[in-house]
């Protein structure tokens, strides 16, 4: 408890300084919050362009639904499959005539369905990879009443590679941010400190061990990082509606990131402080 007020009391002596602080921690992070933002929404659409990973096989000619329905309850126990849908060739040909407007005469003049029935495969999550999708179109290509499978493979092939590179450069970038942020909050605490350097020379006159002389400048530190990140968060979100409202429509973070941000602020915060009265303290015994 008595750190806890003399840590009170040291942001009262000194607000400006804790003020600029905070400013710095919540700007920093707030850097690095807009960089998570844009991130997440970048995963998001590409999480929801791998959604729609589908392979298609179509049925040779003459082949019943009876076996049809057999096949498509075999393919719905494959471990990647989370659904398989039959399309007969009257439901192909009419899908074909709505989506394909265009060509309403052509098909309107049609005596004979040229379109052939088909299974069409939906894929469980964490089972869209190119392997898993080559590894399913092959074990229907061992079907003898499959003509031909679809898949697009160099389109799967380019959402994976998209998404590698995505979070290898979010890994980058978020990294080189975060060191940015590290470094600028460095220098606001450790002026904040050099302010009570006279303060830290008294406490080690009088024999206060430096765990002691430590202990309230790390509470310190710790309500600073939580107030900046709180800042962070607080810019960020207007950042947010501002380009929901104006822009586009984006995805807010992760109930997860927002609170592993705050903990990171708290940690940015204490170990600035921690770093810089250790410092000082040794400055001091130096001198």
């Amino acid at each position: 408890m008595r750190s806890v007020r003399e840590a009170a009391q040291g942001i009262r002596r000194a607000p400006l300084l804790s003020g600029l602080s905070i400013t710095a921690i919540g700007l920093s992070l707030f850097i690095v919050g807009l960089f998570a933002l844009t991130a997440h929404n970048i995963d998001e659409a590409l999480a929801g362009v791998e959604s729609r990973v589908e392979v298609v096989a179509f049925l040779r000619e003459g082949t019943g639904e009876e076996l049809a329905g057999i096949a498509r309850a075999e393919i719905e126990g494959f471990p990647e499959v989370a659904e398989v849908r039959y399309v007969s060739k009257v439901e192909a040909l009419y899908e074909a005539s709505r989506e394909l407007t265009e060509f309403s005469d052509v098909f309107s003049d049609l005596e004979v369905n040229p379109l052939p029935a088909s299974l069409e495969l939906a894929f469980r999550d964490g089972y869209r990879t190119p392997e898993d999708v080559e590894r399913v179109a092959e074990r229907l290509r061992g079907y003898d009443f499959v003509e031909e499978v679809r898949y697009g493979r160099e389109w799967v092939d380019r959402v994976f590679a998209l998404r590698r590179v995505a979070a290898g450069g979010a890994l980058v970038l978020g990294g080189a941010f975060a060191l940015g942020a590290i470094l600028l909050i460095g220098i606001a605490v450790r002026m904040a400190i050099l302010a009570r350097s006279r303060e830290i020379a008294i406490m080690q006159t009088v024999g206060a061990t430096d765990a002691y002389i430590r202990r309230p400048f790390l509470i310190e530190g710790l309500v600073t990082g939580i107030a900046g990140g709180l800042l962070a968060l607080g810019l960020t979100r207007l950042a947010y509606e501002i380009v929901t409202r104006s822009l586009l429509a984006m995805s807010w973070l992760p109930d997860i990131w927002i609170v592993g941000g705050i903990l990171f602020a708290a940690l940015l915060g204490m170990a600035a402080a921690s770093r810089a009265v250790r410092r000082e303290i040794r400055r001091i015994q130096a001198g």
